[in-house]
């Protein structure tokens, strides 16, 4: 088990490896395997690919991510410009139905509303914005709603751990109530962690997931 200081080690080299990060202006601290990412970003995805770069580590129990985004002038957009690029970002994503959400954009930062079947849609529709420039911030209000009853649940979602290679899953409970889903126990890595969550809300008819999974080194 890798100490706090081995692993704020890893978590800045790991930053630094990540070409979407200008590390330069971001610091860590650790404690007992939470990680702190505190200094500022020029943009909302790059925000995002800090926290996605950390969370790729071993070790990492849980992650505050403090960093605050100060946009260069060169990327300053009004809010009406930052809402029209998001619809139509939302217009051109396949996998978004775009005509059952709305956008709102209030000082740089965009909340997306609605409902869809899927939470793969939900994930689409705040990827294609999230990129956009003038961007500060995305808070994803989206619920999901399936067409499909959910059936057989519990088994699908097993079966789906036992075929992913990603995921160590012998320490994962599953408990289902009709379309409501909780996730306990325990895995490896914060990576683990989240596949375990996407591989549950694939189930058919799944409405809601709740992930109580513990990182542990």
């Amino acid at each position: 088990m890798k100490n706090d200081r081995d692993l704020q080690v890893d978590v800045l080299d790991e930053l630094a490896w990540e070409p979407g990060v200008n590390a330069a202006d971001i610091g860590a601290t650790v404690k007992d395997g939470v990680v702190t990412l505190e200094g500022t970003v020029d943009s909302f995805a790059e925000k995002w690919a800090a926290e996605r770069a950390v969370k790729r580590l071993p070790g990492v129990k849980a992650l505050a991510v403090e960093l605050e985004v100060k946009l260069p002038d060169s990327s300053e957009r009004t809010d009406a410009d930052i809402a029209g690029a998001a619809e139509n970002a939302l217009k051109w994503d396949v996998s978004v139905p775009y005509d059952r959400i709305k956008v709102t954009a209030e000082k740089g930062f965009l909340t997306l509303e609605g409902e869809v079947d899927w939470q793969f849609q939900r994930s689409a529709a705040e990827q294609a914005v999230l990129h956009l420039t003038g961007v500060k911030g995305v808070t994803n209000h989206i619920t999901v709603k399936p067409t499909e009853a959910p059936t057989g649940v519990k088994e699908k979602i097993e079966a789906a751990f036992e075929r992913n290679a990603i995921l160590d899953a012998q320490d994962i409970k599953v408990q289902t109530d009709g379309d409501k889903v909780t996730l306990s126990g325990s895995v490896s890595s914060w990576a683990e962690r989240e596949e375990a969550e996407d591989a549950a809300w694939a189930a058919p008819g799944v409405q809601q997931v709740k992930n109580f999974i513990a990182v542990e080194s």
